[in-house]
């Protein structure tokens, strides 16, 4: 969806130095030291792109934080925000409202299996949360065991589920959770050669952990379909399935975190349809409206869902299944179905942006790496494409970060608005974005990859 002409880029510098005062002032930022960060400030946006008060405009290859599925703007959706907003603007959970109820018969009929009753949250990380509170309440177990190389969000347990440094400074030793390694035969663990090695190395791992834990005393394995943030590291076949079997020996509840990866991001409703698994539990946000107003849910399986027929869940949140935000996701789901946005983004996968990326990886040594699907993708950049060192150092901050800051600020300078996590790019984009505007963002890139092979040895 390109920018109507009525919403193009303008030229107001003193609205946005007004904006950017006004945020330097009284804005605290997450996840960043607040003297260090310097935040642009944006005018508008429409469709792939976004735009600044001094006239630049960018194609998102961010899609926000990984949200905006649908792009920004869709008519249908801010029409059925406004027509919901003049009707009930807002009503208590505890009731049963029109756009709340269809929003979650929608989600119901695309989730896997019985995965049939929804709860709603306000985003991903309360999503995690009352996940796991109902897998704890359900197997009466306390332990969770979730996997390096993950991010689960910011709340209490969900951070001290989450594999990555931000965990860092959250973490308290003392919440009940226990990591493994996931497969990702790139930076192997287990030594593979194959993806048939990691899988079988990775299972027997994710065996051999429990048998030290006690499979008795663990309520939940929770796993990112496929890793988002961590590296959009798509599990080998036969993996997730292996997992089901393991927890399903062990009465153990399965929990996927779909927050990133669902809602047409990998070309299917839910990355769990690609390896035809059925979790107990499954987490969702982001793209369910594409970020349009908060909102975030779980969806139960049948077993536990009868866990809380007559006994009462000890969790509730005053905006859960707010009006305005499943008023958003019904248009969400319904644009999704009539414009066809889950085949073109994995029409985007196979014909353009693998092949793409792929194209690209030929071109420049510091691109060790490339993996995904649908609208879902990531280059691992390194130094050294047959040792394989990261271009910068895990968790690099300051100067040991500078090669991975120089193809930033290369992609920017081009008009590409990049997604980077520690030595890694991730083009994750609207999924309804065009081949046009596909093919410029990875013009884009071919660029900025000139940054990044300057530090290659």
């Amino acid at each position: 969806m390109s920018p109507d002409a009525s919403r193009a880029p303008y030229t107001d510098p003193a609205a946005g130095a007004a904006v950017k005062a006004a945020d330097r002032a009284h804005v605290f930022h997450s996840w960043s030291a607040q003297g260090l960060i310097d935040p642009l400030a944006v005018a508008g946006a429409e469709g792939a792109y976004f735009w600044d008060y001094d006239g630049n405009r960018y194609l998102d290859f961010t899609s926000g934080l990984v949200f905006t599925n649908i792009g920004y703007q869709h008519p249908a959706v801010v029409a059925a925000i406004q027509e919901q907003a003049g009707r009930l603007a807002t009503f208590a959970p505890a009731f049963a409202v029109e756009a709340r109820s269809e929003a979650a018969r929608l989600i119901a009929e695309r989730t896997p299996g019985d995965l049939d009753k929804i709860f709603f949250t306000n985003g991903g990380a309360e999503a995690v949360e009352n996940a796991v509170r109902m897998a704890r309440l359900h197997t009466g177990r306390h332990k969770v065991l979730s996997a390096y190389r993950s991010y689960h969000g910011g709340t209490a347990t969900a951070i001290n589920l989450t594999g990555d440094p931000r965990r860092w400074a959250s973490d308290t030793g003392s919440a009940g959770v226990v990591r493994f390694w996931a497969p990702f035969l790139y930076r192997s663990p287990f030594h593979a050669r194959t993806e048939a090695e990691e899988c079988a190395r990775a299972l027997q791992h994710l065996e051999d952990t429990l048998a030290f834990e006690g499979p008795a005393t663990v309520a939940a394995v929770v796993l990112e379909t496929i890793p988002g943030t961590a590296g959009i590291m798509s599990p080998p076949p036969g993996y997730l399935a292996g997992v089901r079997e393991i927890c399903d020996r062990y009465g153990i509840v399965f929990v996927l975190d779909e927050v990133m990866a669902g809602f047409g991001r990998t070309g299917k409703w839910f990355a769990a349809d690609h390896h035809d698994v059925v979790p107990d539990l499954m987490t969702f946000a982001k793209g369910v409206n594409s970020g349009y107003v908060p909102l975030g849910g779980v969806a139960i399986s049948a077993e536990i869902a009868a866990t809380f027929e007559t006994r009462p869940y000890p969790g509730g949140l005053t905006y859960s299944g707010h009006p305005l935000a499943c008023a958003a996701a019904v248009a969400t789901i319904k644009v999704m179905e009539e414009e066809n946005i889950l085949e073109n983004a994995a029409h985007l996968g196979e014909h353009v942006l693998g092949p793409g990326l792929r194209a690209l990886a030929e071109r420049h040594p510091s691109v060790g790496e490339v993996r995904g699907l649908g609208a879902f993708w990531a280059l691992e950049l390194v130094r050294d494409r047959e040792t394989r060192e990261p271009l910068v150092p895990y968790n690099a901050t300051g100067e040991a970060n500078a090669p991975m800051a120089a193809f930033g600020a290369a992609c920017k300078k081009n008009g590409l608005w990049p997604f980077i996590n520690m030595n890694r790019t991730h083009v994750v984009p609207a999924c309804n974005i065009t081949e046009a505007e596909a093919k410029e963002g990875l013009a884009a890139l071919d660029v900025a990859l000139s940054a990044a092979d300057a530090h290659t040895v």
